[in-house]
């Protein structure tokens, strides 16, 4: 410390060696002092360190000290130009300070959290943990082992040798993965968040505060510590140059003292293991930081989307929520990552100029120049990227929308033959995309070669400078400047990457934020609340006006006046489109325009029309997250008729229900979700026509023991078109008016007219046989489609299959050009830096010759960076687009049984995340690591080369590494593997409840950390062979092979040897990342491959274009089951449809029904047997021309997003009139009433009238006429009609028979119904029961005593016949 006063102060050296004496002992014991306690910071634990106050003086005391020390060192080393091993050990107490004092003043991580935070409401544990989460966080024994871990451990990873060697010893599952420590789980991370936006609110009343501020003062602790190890790590990679200045002049005979090799080549080692030490720190704590900010967004995305008002669910499609979790929020989450390289990669870059200064003088003012000229040359380089990249991520979201709807709704697609239209119009907006993917690829490739060619223009201009300046060059300072400028290096190449992630997170941050500001659902006209006190009134409405939009001229309700006493019953009823479901809406609060008033008292439980069933089992569905309450589950079961079904499962309630419920009948959806409500308990229940999918014996059986019976306390508000039911309840509500049965027949004429309607088709069928009511005796019902599919399978296995993960295959991308170009670029400065290192101090060659020969070499690597840049942009577009092609025909290829037994998250994951990564990022990062893995066999190679003796510790240290790797590789490629497959649970589950989606984050989070933690364990450990091979060589070079003449040489090897630290890290983090992608690509050859159905169209066997002109349908002998371990669903079904008749098919809900209906359109494809179609097997058929030649109405009726021109007509093939004709034919003759025309003709658009996603804005029953309006423009000969009126009213029902009668006279009708008047007057009907035909006959024949048919009337009718009974007579 005194020599650095003297110097400073008084700046003579004729004093030093005298002073150096008598400081060199109070030096040392500075030195000692600092380093002992840190050394007694590492021994003891943080606990016990908070208990001592003097330690924590000494370590303030030594920060200054030693900051001194590295500041005046530094100094007198440039203005001494000399370098000594005290001024290297000064310059590595510092960082030794700073550790000491982060270790003294650190508390203990896991000794808790606020204790006033608690998040047991919002959470549910992870799969595997049970009972309390809390009371198994606070066990010892179950705490995480990063939790538990020492100082040193953590320091080192030692922690997690344990996952490490399990990962050796077996393949690692999910139940083998630690969980996460509590501070790092999605739920603490959402309650910490909200509470510093709610402080910051407080502070700032006027605005509300930004996301990117509140997660800084959230996080600023770690950002600071973190940031801390940066700087460390800066200092420490900083002092390369010096060293290797040292060890030159000691190799040139001009020692300090005695032993200054010895000493440096210690000094070397440690300074480099302080490096890895920190390095290694700084990005693990980044990465957790980075695990923290995405489990907090996509917890906060999952929650808004629950909120989101209905207009902003227009906006705002489930594929692009999905992209904001999978893509946007992950993108963010690797930010903070890059964060500190933002001013790191600066300070390391003056800190290399500030060496190159001291090294060539003057000629440091050219380098500057061509740093400043680089970076501004950038400039517009990254503007352009960020317009680009904000736009690539707009036409991403686009096309991610409309494969989502397609995916969603792929059976649709193959019914109606438009699978090929959906395919062009994704690949459409994938050309966009791919235009805008190709400038954002290019403008990487600019920014390559900029950065890339920045250390040739550097050097070359430098030394150019130093000619002109006549600057001398000798090994010395020539290879202190090479040295220096592989540090500049560093974090020039690093700077795109640093720009392209701020791009990246700025872009998403933008996406989410404007997302999580939009607008939510307002309940300021509905208050919920319930104060355990005898209530008067359990739902009350006194609203003039009930609108979804902002125009007083189209009020979907008008003076509603509405009381509902606590335990009341109320039914609604209504035509299509009069505003049922709406009411229900406004109850909900979900209704953004109110003008009145809406009050709910108590819990509410709400069953929708179209039966929401989330992946999982039925258990899990039924409870819902609540606990398990084993006598209330049974009731529930019971009551909803739900025990015979799951007796025929071979799981039981443990079944797992597919995509959407797609393994269950419409009746048992219906029934799942019944039974979902009941077992909440609720106070108030909104049934929104449940009935409309189960048979009459079930309808009777659930309105009794269900409604009337389970719900008998309850407050019970029920939509329904069934008017046969409405007589049991206390009030019916007629829109618009509302008042009991009896008082609406006599004062209401529109409601007479419903009960006549219905009358008039029940009427058809009552026979003096059927005056019996006694009921038939209840019969369970069985699954249908793909319930066959997997109960009956005698290898009981579930339909969802656990995701794949397929071993391990070589993706070789066609990159041979670009790594040829690399490879001559990296000869090429082998060669540079041998001509520079061999002719040096060559007399015999002038400087002159000696830079432009260097020169010239340089210009030449440029051409290679040219071409290298070029290839890797164009082969990646190429496999990106090859891929997508490949994907996107393989998916709309795929059979029916692919889409019911694969999650669509799971499918979507590949769309849009798995594509994004091979889209912008496996070709550089495939080109980098094949790079960097030469550069550092490369640098091996130049050292062995220069000092033989080397080999003996390079070649075991290549083996060690190898070793290393393959132990990491046999866990860590699980864990990404793993991370993967949790990362498809993420995107399956977004619509679900909000404490299941924080255990589905945690559950991809958790091999994430752990897989981003083996990584740095890796990285650790190699950096420590590093610093090993780089002292051996520093030894041998200047020990072994003392000589002047071999200076230049001696320089080239220790300027690779500081290299080969960061090019092995290099390649290693390359080849993880990559292997991470890789996973990617392999999830994607997944879905390359699936079996595919039947082709299209058969060339050599196509059907005439009047195919089929007659209809006849002919049945021979089918058998039909799902796959080929499992039983037959259909049994032998033999009959003949003639041509032009009316064919009804009925049986019980899972009898075979729709398996017929999907063997005629090929869904599934006959196991034996025949159908034929007007003399043609349509097995020999594509599937295109059959498909496209039947014409159907399907049960679940389907919008897409557009208008209504596009739903009605999505391939363009009529004109505005002939659709304006087909509207019209849906009118009521005689009346001028027509139901989808008036709605139509309402909206100011027309035709083109804005529908949204899955056709929200429009209600079922008027869904169903917009299926109607397509059979209608198609004029098909067959037209197939799946429960088409099952959720429209009986007069609307009527309406549409005598429309298909009159339309489709002609036609073979095939008519599947619960509804036995759909029937009636059809030529034939078909009885199935348990997939064998039963009955086949006229419908007068087949009523009788004993049959099938005449059962499901009787029970059809002693239903509707107890209309103008009271509801006394019902229960």
């Amino acid at each position: 410390m005194g020599e650095s006063l003297w110097i400073v102060f008084c700046g003579n050296s004729v004093c030093l060696s005298k002073i150096g004496k008598i400081c060199s002992s109070r030096f040392l014991a500075i030195i000692c002092f600092t380093w002992f306690f840190l050394g007694l910071a590492v021994r003891f634990r943080r606990h016990q360190l908070l208990h001592i106050a003097g330690l924590r003086l000494c370590s303030v005391l030594a920060f200054f000290i030693a900051g001194f020390l590295c500041v005046t060192s530094i100094w007198e080393a440039i203005v001494g130009d000399e370098v000594s091993v005290k001024m290297i050990l000064d310059v590595i107490s510092f960082p030794g300070a700073i550790l000491l004092m982060l270790s003294t003043f650190s508390g203990p991580k896991y000794a808790g959290t606020d204790s006033h935070i608690d998040g047991a409401g919002f959470y549910t544990p992870l799969p595997g943990e049970g009972g309390s989460g809390g009371d198994k966080i606070n066990s010892d024994a179950s705490l995480p082992p990063f939790e538990k871990a020492g100082l040193i451990s953590r320091l080192s990873f030692w922690w997690l040798n344990s996952l490490m060697k399990k990962g050796k010893e077996k393949t690692l599952e999910d139940k083998d993965i630690p969980q996460l420590r509590r501070e790092d789980r999605a739920e603490m991370c959402y309650l910490m968040f909200m509470e510093q936006q709610n402080k910051q609110k407080n502070k700032r009343s006027s605005h509300s505060p930004s996301i990117l501020s509140t997660i800084c003062l959230w996080q600023w602790k770690q950002i600071l510590i973190s940031g801390i190890f940066a700087l460390i790590k800066v200092l420490t990679l900083s002092t390369g140059p010096l060293f290797l200045r040292a060890f030159i002049l000691v190799a040139e005979g001009k020692e300090a003292f005695k032993y200054e090799g010895y000493a440096l080549t210690g000094g070397l080692f440690l300074t480099k293991c302080l490096e890895s030490l920190s390095e290694r720190q700084w990005f693990f704590r980044t990465r957790l930081i980075g695990l923290q900010v995405r489990s907090f967004l996509s917890a906060a995305i999952y929650q808004k989307q629950l909120k989101l008002s209905n207009a902003a669910k227009g906006s705002y499609s489930p594929g692009q929520i999905i992209n904001f979790v999978t893509i946007d929020a992950y993108k963010i989450g690797e930010y903070p990552y890059w964060f500190h390289q933002t001013w790191s990669t600066s300070l390391q870059l003056c800190l290399a100029l500030l060496i190159i200064y001291y090294s060539v003088g003057l000629a440091t003012i050219a380098a500057l120049f061509v740093v400043i000229l680089t970076v501004i040359a950038n400039s517009p380089m990254g503007k352009l990227q960020h317009k680009y990249q904000k736009t690539l991520m707009g036409t991403q979201d686009k096309r991610l929308k409309a494969s989502t709807e397609a995916l969603t709704n792929m059976k649709i697609l193959k019914l109606y033959a438009w699978e090929t239209h959906f395919k062009n119009v994704i690949e459409g907006l994938r050309k966009e995309e791919f235009k805008w993917l190709s400038s954002v690829l290019s403008q990487r490739g600019y920014s390559l070669i900029l950065w890339w060619s920045f250390p040739i223009a550097v050097s070359a201009v430098t030394f150019w400078a130093c000619y002109f300046l006549g600057t001398t060059l000798s090994a010395t300072n020539v290879f202190t400047f090479m040295a220096s400028l592989r540090i500049a290096q560093e974090p020039i190449r690093l700077i795109p990457d640093v720009i392209s992630a701020f791009i990246e997170a700025k872009v998403s941050l933008d996406r989410i934020a404007k997302f999580l500001d939009g607008p939510e659902l307002q309940n300021k006209h509905v208050r919920k609340m319930c104060d355990g006190k005898e209530l008067e009134e359990s739902i009350f409405i006194k609203s003039n006006r009930i609108s979804w939009e902002d125009n007083s001229t189209r009020a979907t309700l008008r003076n509603i006046n509405l009381v509902v006493k606590p335990g009341e019953k109320v039914a609604i009823c209504g035509e299509v489109g009069s505003g049922k479901s709406t009411l229900l809406a406004a109850i909900l609060g979900e209704v953004p325009h109110i003008n009145g008033i809406v009050r709910v008292y108590g819990k509410i439980a709400y069953v929708s029309q179209t039966a929401w069933i989330p992946t999982g089992t039925i258990r899990e569905n039924i409870l819902f997250g609540s606990a398990m309450d084993p006598y209330r589950y049974r009731e529930a079961i019971e009551k909803c008729a739900l025990v015979k079904d799951l007796e025929m499962l071979p799981f039981g309630d443990l079944t797992e229900i597919g995509e959407r419920g797609v393994n269950l009948s419409g009746g048992q959806k219906q029934r799942v979700q019944l039974a979902r409500a009941l077992y909440q308990d609720a106070d108030v229940y909104l049934l929104d026509d449940p009935f409309s999918a189960v048979d009459a014996h079930t309808a009777t059986s659930l309105f009794n023991e269900y409604v009337m019976g389970a719900l008998s306390t309850k407050t019970v508000i029920l939509v329904t078109h069934q008017v046969d039911l409405l007589p049991a309840f206390d009030s019916v509500l007629e829109i618009l008016e509302a008042a009991t049965y009896d008082l609406l027949m006599h004062s209401s004429q529109e409601f007479q007219d419903l009960v006549n309607a219905h009358n008039a088709t029940v009427g058809s069928e009552r026979q003096p046989e059927h005056d019996s009511t006694q009921k038939s005796k209840i019969q369970g019902e069985i699954q249908e489609i793909c319930t066959e599919k997997q109960l009956r399978d005698t290898s009981g296995e579930q339909l969802i299959k656990k995701e794949e993960r397929e071993s391990r295959r070589h993706w070789i991308l066609v990159l041979l050009l670009a790594t040829l170009s690399h490879v001559i670029f990296i000869v090429g400065q082998l060669v540079q830096n041998y001509w520079l290192a061999a002719n040096v101090q060559n007399s015999s060659v002038s400087h002159l010759k000696l830079i432009a020969v260097y020169t010239g070499i340089g210009l030449s690597l440029s051409l290679f960076l040219l071409l290298r840049s070029f290839f890797v942009v164009l082969l990646g577009l190429g496999a990106s687009q090859s891929i997508f092609s490949t994907l996107l025909s393989s998916l709309f290829r795929a059979p029916m049984s692919f889409y019911d037994s694969t999650p669509l998250g799971r499918i979507l994951s590949r769309v849009s995340s798995d594509l994004s990564v091979v889209d912008l990022d496996v070709a550089f990062k495939f080109t980098f690591s094949v790079g960097a893995a030469m550069n550092t066999y490369a640098s091996f190679g130049a050292l062995a080369i220069l000092a033989w003796e080397l080999v003996f510790v390079i070649l075991p240290t290549i083996y060690l590494s190898i070793l290393i790797q393959r132990y990491y590789f046999a866990a860590g490629k699980e864990l990404m593997r793993i991370n993967g497959t949790t990362k498809s649970f993420v995107a399956s589950h977004l619509s679900e409840h909000f404490s299941k989606n924080l255990g589905f984050i945690d559950i991809n989070a958790s091999p994430f950390f752990y897989s981003f933690t083996a990584n740095e364990w890796l990285i650790q450990r190699l950096e420590i062979l590093c610093a090993i091979v780089l002292s051996s060589s520093a030894f041998a070079l200047t020990l072994l092979h003392t000589s002047a003449a071999k200076a230049g040489f001696i320089g080239m090897a220790l300027s690779y040897g500081l290299s080969v630290n960061a090019f092995l890290v290099f390649s290693v983090q390359s080849q993880c990342l990559l292997a991470n992608m890789i996973v990617s690509v392999e999830r994607l050859e997944q879905f390359l491959n699936i079996p595919s159905e039947a082709p299209d169209v058969m060339e050599s066997n196509r059907p005439p274009l009047s195919w089929p002109a007659i209809g006849e349908v002919e049945i021979y002998d089918l058998k039909v089951k799902y796959r080929p371990n499992a039983p037959l669903v259909l049994q032998g079904i033999s009959c003949k449809f003639g041509g032009g008749q009316k064919i009804g098919i009925v049986g019980r809900t899972g009898s075979g029904k729709t398996t017929l209906i999907s063997t005629l359109f090929r869904l599934v494809e006959p196991t034996e047997g025949r159908i034929i179609i007007d003399d043609i097997n349509i097995s020999t058929i594509g599937l295109h021309d059959l498909r496209s030649r039947l014409g159907i109405i399907p049960q679940e009726p389907t919008l897409f997003s557009g208008s209504v021109r596009y739903n009605l007509d999505p391939l363009s093939l009529h004109t505005d009139e002939e659709i304006w004709e087909i509207v019209s034919h849906e009118c009521v003759k005689g009346s001028g009433k027509c139901q989808l025309r008036g709605a139509v003709q309402e909206k100011e658009e027309g035709l083109d009238s804005l529908v949204v996603q899955d056709g929200s804005n429009w209600s079922m029953g008027q869904r169903q006429l917009f299926c109607l309006g397509r059979a209608l423009l198609k004029r098909s000969r067959i037209l197939v009609l799946d429960e088409a009126t099952a959720s429209i009213d009986n007069a609307t029902d009527s309406i549409l028979q005598k429309t298909i009668r009159t339309e489709f006279a002609d036609c073979t009708v095939i008519t599947v119904a619960h509804r036995i008047p759909t029937v009636m007057d059809c030529t034939m009907v078909l009885a199935i029961s348990d997939g064998k035909l039963v009955e086949y006959d006229e419908p007068m024949k087949l009523i009788k005593e004993g049959s099938l048919f005449g059962q499901l009337v009787k029970e059809y009718w002693s239903r509707s016949s107890n209309g103008g009974n009271t509801s006394e007579d019902w229960l």
